[in-house]
């Protein structure tokens, strides 16, 4: 059973794959309709969300399906059950489950006991549905990811930034993460990112220059300060705000370089409103690619999942003890 965990959970090759999957949908939304049914696919929530959970249920019913969004808070999702168990019972409802929470271990123990695939709409380590989003929005832009260079640049140490390398390490591009010390990503992410650049002909640098991350690249890119269930600190604040994405650290990228943010931004903080709202910033662009990223993801795994729904196999038993004599 093939799930979409975290961005290396894809070859290069199959990564390529999904974004032209993604960008034939962009131009032609209604394409094809592989959930046409409708077959279900549920959303659970245990985090809040605005892109995440509207993306996925428009995407979803583009694809002909039926989206069953879960929010955890109001139903019994993993609360006195193991979350293995849960998963187990879903995949006996529905074609697919889609997740956005916390722990990369909670996720992982959801996809070794589901039969049905599992993606990952967000984790405190990971964003790669958001990164493919983003790499389509590069490849609308420039054609292609190879040879690009992109600078990430605020808090290194979150799941975006991880999410850069190991995505943008398999599309060939040189990614540039600039953090302070202290919020730098973990060190095993960048040398496997290093190890899927190594075949790809892209890179990943970490320095805690900004200036230096950002001088004369094709791509900016950066993330809130403080992500969800975390606590804004002056301190924290001081020492990221050398990082902001304003108007004189861009002008160190190449004039045509373009702005990426994942959203929600706090204007004011890891990016200006002159900057967002400038014409360089891609940011609602990419928001709305969200939709034909998931879209391709989703039916890319459906299209290879290996294994019998566990509903069917429940239906044939049924069916077996009916007609069953003795």
């Amino acid at each position: 059973m093939r799930h979409f965990l975290r961005d290396d959970d894809l070859s290069p090759a199959e990564q390529l794959a999904v974004l032209e999957a993604a960008e034939a949908y962009a131009a032609a939304p209604l394409r094809d309709r592989p959930l046409a049914g409708p077959r279900s696919v549920a959303v659970i929530f245990e985090k809040q969300s605005l892109r995440t959970r509207v993306s996925f249920e428009v995407g979803i019913k583009e694809l002909g399906g039926h989206a069953v969004v879960l929010d955890a808070s109001t139903t019994h999702f993993g609360r006195g059950e193991t979350i293995e168990d849960a998963g187990k019972v879903l995949s006996g409802y529905v074609d697919a489950i889609v997740i956005r929470t916390f722990e990369d271990a909670r996720i992982a123990a959801l996809a070794s006991a589901a039969s049905v695939p599992v993606i990952n709409a967000l984790t405190d380590g990971f964003h790669p549905c958001q990164l493919l989003a983003d790499l389509l929005t590069i490849r609308q832009v420039f054609g292609a990811t190879e040879g690009r260079t992109l600078a990430y640049v605020g808090d290194g140490a979150n799941n975006m930034a991880n999410s850069y390398a190991l995505a943008g390490a398999a599309a060939g591009m040189h990614v540039r993460i600039g953090a302070p010390a202290g919020f730098q990503p973990d060190p095993a992410v960048i040398t496997r990112a290093r190890a899927i650049a190594s075949s790809t002909g892209g890179w990943v640098t970490v320095t805690d220059d900004p200036h230096a991350a950002v001088a004369g690249v094709d791509i900016v890119a950066t993330d809130a300060w403080t992500s969800m269930g975390q606590e804004s600190t002056p301190e924290r604040v001081a020492a990221l705000t050398p990082y902001q994405v304003n108007a004189a650290l861009l002008a160190g990228a190449d004039p045509d370089a373009i702005v990426l943010h994942c959203l929600p931004a706090h204007r004011g903080e890891e990016i200006t409103g002159e900057v967002l709202d400038g014409p360089q910033s891609l940011a609602f662009e990419q928001a709305a690619n969200r939709i034909p990223a998931q879209k391709a993801i989703l039916a890319w795994l459906l299209e290879r999942s290996d294994g019998i729904p566990v509903r069917t196999v429940a239906a044939k038993t049924r069916r077996s003890l009916v007609g069953s004599t003795s």
